[in-house]
């Protein structure tokens, strides 16, 4: 095998690595999804996304079949102290070695349009797209029942 066969090989290979080696920076633990009663038209999701790589990430977008949309959203409170949810289309930024909260009262995965009620126990299939680490796919349960206290999920920030 000459040089340049032995370096297009290897080149190739290492650029096959690299998403792996990428996806495997980000790491998401405890999540969940709920709804608000049989009838809502919206849920939402959150998680601990880890980010163990040595770069900063932000994931860009989520995507779900249970919704007609899906968004990345957050708490806003206007100049009357009223909070609003907003779409945060620049994404949440996951800064290199640290952990980025979606919880109730904050940042979300939110759906819009359900196509079916969220019941107990069920599995909300979720994609989440990442600019470094690029796709990493979900099977959020669904936790109708979660009572949040203080940490992850909880209204404090």
């Amino acid at each position: 095998m000459s040089l340049r066969s032995t370096l297009l090989a290897s080149l190739a290979a290492a650029a096959l690595a690299l998403p792996a080696l990428a996806e495997s920076a980000i790491k998401v633990d405890d999540a969940y999804a709920r709804s608000v009663g049989k009838s809502a038209k919206a849920g939402a999701a959150f998680m601990m996304i880890q980010n163990q790589g040595d770069t900063d990430d932000r994931l860009i977008s989520a995507s779900s079949d249970v919704a007609a949309r899906v968004e990345l959203h957050t708490h806003m409170i206007d100049e009357n102290g009223v909070a609003k949810m907003v779409h945060v289309e620049e994404g949440f930024v996951i800064p290199a070695g640290e952990t980025h909260m979606l919880q109730r009262g904050g940042d979300h995965v939110m759906f819009m349009g359900l196509t079916a009620p969220f019941e107990q126990d069920a599995k909300v299939p979720v994609i989440l797209t990442f600019e470094q680490a690029g796709v990493v796919e979900l099977e959020v349960p669904v936790d109708l029942e979660r009572q949040d206290k203080g940490g992850h999920g909880s209204h404090s920030n």
